[in-house]
């Protein structure tokens, strides 16, 4: 007896089916899996992307320019001349889509209540557009204007601190290029609001002429901040940066912030963790019930075997089972998933944690991002290692002697 491969099939779907229970059970686990597996993808990596646009559009950009030593001490010391023509081409060429010369050093603000550390930045407000959060980020009051600017733009939380409010003049202290204290009143003429609080908490923002007339620098600025047209288009501009300006210090984003690659590469790990134990509990389901259909048709498989099957036919028998199994549920896993992300496209608002995400630094309304490697890596996972455990009861059935087979009952 020689049973081709269609034959095969129609009896694992009919033999499937003898317990539709025992079935049904065994499919649901499996599509619950792969749902598990593909939505808590999605969700990390979407609250993965969140984090990271927002640390870009927090002043980071894609890479930054600085003089020798700001990083490890952000001063107005550690200044640097304003582009030359030989970075401007670069900076204003292909590969980069906005860029801006900042002023950044430490500051003290006070008010006629309170005062607070906090890091003043001077910008020219066309430049920040499309480059960083605060463009959109005032919410009441007015924005900036231009670099000559002189009015003050502080977080909504600050406000409140300072107890100061729209309108209001505070004063600003830092230390001047001549080592010597610059002071200077400003009126406040924006309140912003950002997250992380922090955002909100530690930086005012005025116009770069005005922070450099305050601070004695004359047209030397702090960074210069820049975003390619994707995050990974940034490593092919980097020498190009470094060959316009030697001498400078010129990093990527990844450079500024180790912490968001860090927390990516181990939130990689947590999903493969996950997928690992999601699978685990799948296979020990598929296992016993394979194996419960391989016990229960001991007579069965002996009399084919009798009949003239081949050992091999029996095992491609029950590896058909499970094969159907296991595409029925990556097929109902997989819909159950889109459909969850789908619906998630609106954010799941998490408010009622908000203050425990804002300290992880997360936002508390996430918002799903499928990467098709993750789908692709689950899939293949619950493909390829469910048929490996289906060979163990494959192994089983095609060991059956025909004569004892026969003979139980």
């Amino acid at each position: 007896m020689s049973a081709a491969p269609g034959l095969l099939a129609v009896l694992a779907w009919r033999n499937l089916w003898r317990r539709p229970g025992r079935t049904g059970a065994i499919l649901f686990a499996l599509a619950l899996g792969v749902w598990s597996m593909v939505s808590l993808a999605g969700l990390t990596r979407g609250m993965l992307e969140q984090q990271l646009e927002r640390a870009i559009a927090n002043l980071t950009g894609h890479a930054q320019i600085h003089a020798p030593g700001y990083r490890d001490d952000p001063v107005v010391e550690h200044r640097m001349a304003p582009p030359d023509a030989r970075l401007r081409a670069v900076l204003e060429g292909p590969g980069v889509t906005a860029w801006a010369a900042r002023v950044r050093v430490p500051a003290v603000v006070a008010s006629e209540r309170d005062s607070a550390a906090v890091t003043l930045v001077g910008i020219d407000p066309a430049s920040e557009r499309g480059l960083s959060f605060i463009a959109d980020a005032v919410r009441a009051g007015r924005n900036l204007e231009s670099p000559a600017d002189i009015g003050l733009l502080i977080g909504r939380e600050l406000a409140e601190r300072l107890e100061t409010r729209l309108g209001w003049r505070v004063v600003l202290m830092s230390e001047g290029a001549d080592n010597e204290l610059a002071e200077r009143g400003f009126p406040i003429v924006g309140i912003f609001e950002a997250e992380p609080e922090a955002m909100e908490t530690g930086y005012v923002f005025t116009g770069r002429a005005v922070a450099q007339q305050m601070l004695r620098m004359g047209e030397a600025v702090s960074e210069i901040a820049l975003l390619a047209p994707e995050r990974g288009q940034v490593d092919a501009l980097l020498p190009r940066l470094r060959a316009a300006a030697p001498g400078l210090d010129v990093r990527s984003w990844t450079e500024v912030e180790p912490l968001l690659v860090l927390t990516e590469e181990v939130s990689g790990v947590i999903l493969v963790i996950w997928y690992v134990v999601v699978f685990t509990a799948m296979s020990f389901g598929l296992i016993n019930t394979l194996l419960m259909a391989v016990f229960e048709r001991t007579r069965e498989f002996g009399l084919f075997q009798a009949l003239g099957m081949r050992p091999r036919q029996i095992v491609g028998q029950v590896l058909a089972e499970a094969l159907i199994l296991i595409g029925i549920g990556l097929v109902l896993g997989n819909i159950a998933a889109a459909l969850t992300l789908e619906w998630l496209e609106r954010g799941l608002d998490l408010s009622a944690f908000a203050e425990g995400f804002e300290l992880a630094g997360y936002s508390p309304v996430l918002y799903p991002s499928v990467d098709a490697g993750d789908v692709l890596a689950a899939n293949l996972l619950v493909f390829v290692l469910g048929l490996a455990a289906s060979l163990y009861p494959a192994w089983r059935a095609a060991r059956h002697v025909p004569v004892r087979a026969l003979a139980q009952t």
